[in-house]
């Protein structure tokens, strides 16, 4: 296994076109800024807000990603499910019951190493499907023989549920960082036990908005409580995430700082 420290960047949900640009124009400036051997990122909001598309994946490819994580949106579009059954580096969470299309996780080697990126989703506010305590137990022991490193993306609402399986998992594998909630928080640590933390990445999406929409139509909703659809709000982008840095003889992280560039369009 490689001695040498490897450096992670694992990005936030890509919200429509401002969040594409933003992909397109800042992600090869980070990965050359903090020489990246890996970059994962949230897609599930690249396709006008609600899903994912095979161009908004082609996009995120092009720009760098290795890996595109997703989440609740990702059933939006039916041409998604092709992608997710033969592109192995597009995942969605894995504790949905059944044998829905794609996988729960992925495996890249990196520099002699073997890092899986695996996906959760929360059930706190939203869909209640398997339990993602219990499946991420179950994948850590599968991966035990065939990743040197794990990530994990766990796509949930509750800061709680999040902070929760952090602490559940610490020691077990080298980050859990949460993405869905659109705002990046300010706990970005290490664990007693050597996991990175973080309770929300952010996003990669519009400044001066709502989560990525229109202000003016979440006001209106609040106001009214009118059943109003979100509509992307259309401004230069920020994209948000964490850099983490992993040593590959503990399988466990050293750092995590949070980032937040601006883009000019």
């Amino acid at each position: 296994m490689a001695q040498t420290t490897l450096q992670v960047l694992m990005l936030g949900d890509v919200v429509g076109q401002s969040g594409l640009r933003a992909v397109t124009l800042l992600v090869p400036k980070l990965i050359k800024k903090y020489r990246a051997d890996l970059v994962v990122m949230n897609g599930e909001n690249a396709d006008d807000g609600f899903g994912l598309s095979p161009e908004n994946a082609q996009t995120m490819f092009a720009a760098g990603v290795d890996v595109i994580t997703t989440g609740n949106h990702v059933w939006q579009h039916k041409q998604i499910r092709e992608l997710l059954g033969n592109e192995e580096t597009i995942i969605r969470p894995a504790n949905y019951p059944g044998s829905p299309p794609g996988r729960g996780y992925t495996i890249r080697q990196v520099k002699g190493s073997r890092i899986a990126v695996m996906q959760l989703q929360g059930r706190v506010r939203l869909s209640n499907i398997d339990c993602p305590f219990r499946k991420s137990r179950e994948l850590l022991r599968g991966l035990k023989a065939e990743a040197d490193i794990v990530l994990c993306d766990f796509h949930a609402e509750a800061a709680e549920e999040k902070e929760s399986l952090a602490m559940y998992l610490d020691g077990s594998l080298a980050a859990i960082v949460g993405t869905h909630t659109h705002v990046q928080t300010a706990d970005a640590r290490i664990l007693p036990n050597g996991t990175a933390y973080i309770t929300d990445l952010g996003m990669t999406g519009p400044e001066g908005s709502v989560i990525g929409f229109q202000a003016e139509t979440s006001i209106r909703r609040s106001l009214t409580q009118l059943p109003l659809k979100n509509e992307v709000h259309d401004a230069p982008g920020c994209v948000h995430g964490v850099l983490i840095s992993i040593q590959p003889e503990t399988g466990l992280a050293s750092s995590i700082v949070s980032l937040r560039e601006r883009s000019a369009i």
